[in-house]
């Protein structure tokens, strides 16, 4: 028998049971009208031990349990709003093992005005024994609160507090209680010609009046619209309406939330949207309908230089024809192209030959083609006219979007700019931001205003505001405009961001505000309700009701997003096992059976619909041994396809360290688990980790994980807020039998963004694996590295080799390497664009970490790398663009050509003492220019080897072209251009 509430029991039916100690729980007809208002409730640590997390506590099993990793610790339950409680009960395992203990206790509480904690009960020793309370103690207290606290001085059986199940009886105190109802839209059965209206109904269910606040109109899981809902006394309503526009075709599920920002305190803060039961279904209007389905280009691939020539097949998805004669236009970079159309029936497909060609730039371009694009024909829908794509070429990822810089924009506000060793970690905007500068706003009406050079219906902004007085960060807004029309209000947070401590030790970095700080930055993204031409001027503004303290802003991405994709033939959605879009429930249970089934072969791909689809527990393969949380099976033969990283996206609410009944914090509560031929396209992975390791080695997941085997293609995924993007490999003794290395492993157009550790590292002998055409910005570690560790099946076989790292764009490491390879052979790193990493090398080869042997050839090919380098290691160690660090084992066989090396902090190069050997480096046609702090080319005083220098280019080093510092055992042959060697 579990004891739940007090509720319809009898105080001698309880003293009976043995549940309530004896003199502690008053015997008052209020408590036996307390419910346990903990029920459901996020409950959080000071620290846990080992895999013993806080969420324990609160799981509704006596047989998990708590413990913390030191005294004293603190244990919060957060109520979510004031409450009137009488009484706290503490249970541990009532099994007769565990032995009679005494923990020391006191009881705090702070209201929800309030950010400090007082006492409720003073410091007492509490005797838990199972054979005469079943392990319950019941502490009576008084007093209103919305967050309680226990503090453990002691446990005279363990080294730290122990909590198996914590309650909290009480009622809930006057407050409002906002609601929507009677959700339905007009007309009833729009066309995509027709506007559209939502209107609902918002009531205050509360027992207190609620504040003004607004709600928000989602369409397809996006929000689309949002208006003001004015005061409303105890039991009120309103009613709202929210124009959204004209739709496409389709079907979208329509959801309102109240109180989007959470600014209003709530008796119950779970109920404030509502999703309709039916969906709006927007029907098509008669009449012609072009719109762009591809865009080819010849070459395909082309090199620097060339002449490129384009095809774009335009489609008729009206019911009516169109007649001859109108533009097909294309843009890419500064180039416009146009091309005559032929007459198009309904349904019909023609492709188009553009006029003209574009010589192709280093770093590639998006291509955008637009059908009719003088607006000749009146169509059914005017907004699908647009279809945009990337072409590579040269050096970095051919992006989707068009990044501006604020320094570079029109802005009324403070701009910051870095000190010239581009100091990190002291709480240092600038350094953090890319260029090295960005744009403060500190009062009412200042700016920062982007023209756009290219059409767009999306805003990424990466911007800092402060965190919360007593950390975990806090929420703001800022104003959009575009052409000084207001568009909408962009939700910002410094939830993910602000880290306290020393970054020498990312494991020990804390939220708790002290000190310095650093990871200032995050990022906001918003899909608007309509395309924006090329010239628009999108004004970012802290208008009066954007009330955080100071706004910092660094950059805006734009970018034409497509439309959700359709489903395919042969893929069954999430929907069909239970997954309902955007309700705020968690769908894992529903996702899980769709992967299961796609393994089993009872359907052929698994499908995610536009929406968001809540995720509180990694997706992997039921494991019958159940071998533990440590040792794991992952999916093979899946197929997952989304209908857009935009549009179809997972996320989690609950940080790693706060989800009990997952693998292993590390690995996290959120994305998949790969063992092999898994293939996964076209969605968002957002997880909800706060840290690295710090408070209680509290990481933040690893959205795909795995040892991924042979046949893994991972496409167009976007990641966010977890601990590492990609972790590739598995220790050999993490379940032996499924040894499987990553062999041929693809990733391809990846959005890893705002990481504490690893972007995507390719370990445990991973080989023949590929990341191409993928953006990384804002890691905590490398974002991307080969890592040929040791804990392989057999280390003559199992190395990390012929890896390839092509045409990626890497921005601001806030930690470690654009890219490293520490160990193994025939990996490259070629055609890649690196800038602005704080504190390491854009590129590093390294045998620390304790790595295979190098052997055979690394090549350094084709890469621009803009500001990077940086000091580290108590800012003693001064880190090269390039770095070589051979610490122990020697580094051969490596080759760096075709580079442009340019501002870099320190050094260009570096070759760094280890007491490894680093023989017959090539550096051939590398260019390096204005090395602040250093040297263009150096060899430190324990370094030994030597390098060759063919057609080497280095102009303004502060401390000379070439330097050898004496002691060093490293030779350079071959004269720079326009250098000398200094010693």
């Amino acid at each position: 028998m579990r004891w739940k509430r007090l509720t319809g029991r009898t105080v001698a039916g309880l003293l009976t049971a043995g549940l309530i100690s004896a003199g502690l729980l008053p015997v008052t007809a209020s408590a036996a009208e307390a419910t346990d208002l903990a029920r459901g409730k996020t409950v959080t640590a000071s620290g846990s031990h080992g895999g013993y997390p806080a969420a324990n506590a609160n799981d509704g099993k006596v047989d998990s349990y708590w413990e913390s990793n030191s005294h004293p610790a603190d244990l919060t339950v957060k109520l979510g709003a004031d409450a009137d409680v009488q009484s706290v009960v503490v249970k541990l395992n009532p099994d007769p093992i565990w032995a009679t203990r005494t923990q020391d206790i006191q009881v705090l509480g702070r209201t929800q005005d309030s950010t400090a904690f007082t006492s409720l009960r003073a410091r007492a020793g509490y005797v838990f024994n199972p054979s005469s309370n079943r392990n319950t103690v019941t502490i009576p207290v008084t007093g209103r609160v919305a967050d309680l606290q226990l503090k453990f001085f002691s446990n005279t059986e363990a080294p730290g507090a122990q909590v198996a199940e914590i309650q909290v009886f009480g009622t809930a105190a006057p407050n409002p209680d906002l609601t929507v109802s009677a959700l339905s839209w007009s007309p009833s059965s729009p066309s995509e010609t027709d506007d559209i209206t939502v209107e609902g109904t918002v009531r205050n269910a509360g027992s207190a009046a609620s504040p003004a606040t607004t709600v928000n109109v989602s369409l397809g899981g996006v929000v689309v619209g949002s208006a003001p809902v004015g005061p409303l006394a105890a039991g009120a309503s309103a009613p709202v309406s929210v124009e959204v526009g004209k739709r496409p075709q389709g079907s979208y599920t329509v959801s309102a939330l109240v109180d989007p920002t959470d600014t209003v305190v709530e008796s119950d803060n779970t109920n404030n949207s509502r999703t309709t039961a039916s969906p709006l279904v927007v029907g098509q209007s008669p009449g012609p309908d072009l719109e762009v389905r591809s865009i080819t280009s010849s070459p395909a691939n082309p090199a620097v230089g060339a002449a490129v020539t384009f095809t774009v097949a335009v489609h008729n998805r009206g019911t009516g024809a169109v007649g001859a004669g109108t533009v097909t236009r294309l843009t890419v970079g500064s180039t416009t192209l146009n091309g005559t159309t032929p007459a198009i029936a309904a349904g019909a497909t023609a492709n188009v030959t553009v006029g003209g060609s574009w010589t192709a730039a280093s770093g590639g371009a998006t291509l955008s083609a637009t059908a009719d694009a003088t607006n000749l024909v009146a169509e059914t829908s005017e907004t699908n006219n647009t279809f945009a794509r990337s072409i590579v070429v040269g050096r970095g990822a051919a992006v989707p979007y068009t990044e501006l810089e604020a320094e570079k924009a029109d802005y009324q506000g403070t701009l910051l700019q870095s000190d010239a060793e581009r100091t990190f970690g002291h709480t240092n905007f600038a350094t953090e931001s890319s260029g090295r500068e960005s744009v403060r706003l500190n009062s009412m009406g200042q700016y920062v205003e982007f023209t756009s050079t290219a059409p767009a219906n999306s805003i990424v902004v990466r911007n800092s505001i402060p965190d919360a007085p007593g950390g975990g960060g806090r929420e703001a807004t800022i104003s959009l405009y575009a052409d000084g029309k207001f568009v909408r209000k962009l939700d910002l947070s410094s939830k993910h961001s602000w880290l306290y401590g020393n970054t020498d030790s990312p494991e020990g970095l804390t939220n708790t505000p002290g000190g310095d700080a650093r990871r200032l930055f995050d990022e906001s993204h918003a899909l608007l309700t309509e395309t924006y031409p090329v010239g628009t001027k999108f004004r970012l503004q802290r208008d009066a009701s954007d009330n955080a303290a100071f706004y910092i802003i660094d950059l805006i991405d734009l970018e034409q997003v497509a439309a959700p994709s359709s489903q395919p033939s042969g893929c069954v959605s999430i929907t069909t096992y239970g997954a309902v879009a955007n309700d705020g429930l968690d769908d894992t249970a529903a996702i899980q059976r769709a992967v299961t089934a796609n393994q089993n072969g009872e359907i052929d791909c698994v499908w995610i619909p536009a929406g968001q689809w809540r995720q509180e527990q990694k997706i992997l393969t039921d494991d019958p041994l159940d071998r533990g949380q440590w040792n794991q099976v992952g999916i093979r033969d899946v197929t997952i396809r989304g209908a857009g990283m935009w549009h179809s996206q997972l996320y989690t609410l609950t940080p790693p360290h706060e989800a009990g009944g997952i693998n292993h914090p590390h690995e996290g509560n959120f994305g998949f688990d790969i063992d092999e031929n898994t293939q996964i396209s076209d969605i968002a992975i957002f997880g909800s980790g706060t840290i690295r390791g710090g408070d209680g080695n509290h990481e933040g997941g690893v959205a795909l994980n795995g040892r991924f085997g042979k046949d893994t293609k991972i496409s167009n995924v976007w990641i966010e807020h977890a601990n590492v993007g990609v972790w590739a490999g598995r220790d050999f003794d993490n379940i032996q039998e499924l040894w499987n290395p990553g062999d041929g492993v693809e990733f391809t157009g990846m959005r890893i963004r705002n990481t504490y550790a690893d972007g995507i590292n390719f370990a445990n002998g991973t080989r023949n694996s590929t990341v191409y055409n993928s953006s990384f910005r804002n890691t905590g570690d490398d974002a991307l590295a080969v890592w040929s560790s040791k804990y392989v099946k057999d280390q003559s076989v199992d190395i990390g080799h012929d890896n390839s790292f092509r045409n990626n764009t890497i921005q601001l490491p806030w930690r470690a390497n654009g890219i490293a390879i520490y160990g193994g052979y025939g990996n490259k790193i070629e055609n890649n664009l690196i800038s602005d990493t704080m504190n390491y090398p854009a590129i590093m080869l390294a045998t620390d970490h304790d790595p295979l042997p190098f052997s055979g050839q690394t090549l350094i090919a084709n890469n621009g790398l803009y500001r990077t380098g940086g000091a580290f290691w108590n800012e003693d160690q001064e880190f090269g663009a390039i770095t070589l660090f051979p610490q122990n084992l020697p580094i051969p066989g490596v080759t760096i050509r075709d580079t442009d090396i340019v501002d870099s902090t320190y050094d260009g190069i570096q070759f760094k003492t280890g007491g490894g050997l680093m023989p017959d480096v090539k550096i051939q046609n590398v260019r390096i220019e204005r090395s602040n702090n250093g040297s263009g080319i150096l060899a430190m005083g324990g370094a030994r080897g030597n390098a060759t220098l063919t057609g080497v280019t280095i102009t303004d080093s502060r401390d000379g072209h070439v330097l050898i510092e004496p002691g060093s055992q490293f030779t350079i042959s071959g004269t720079p251009n326009g250098a000398r060697a200094k010693r």
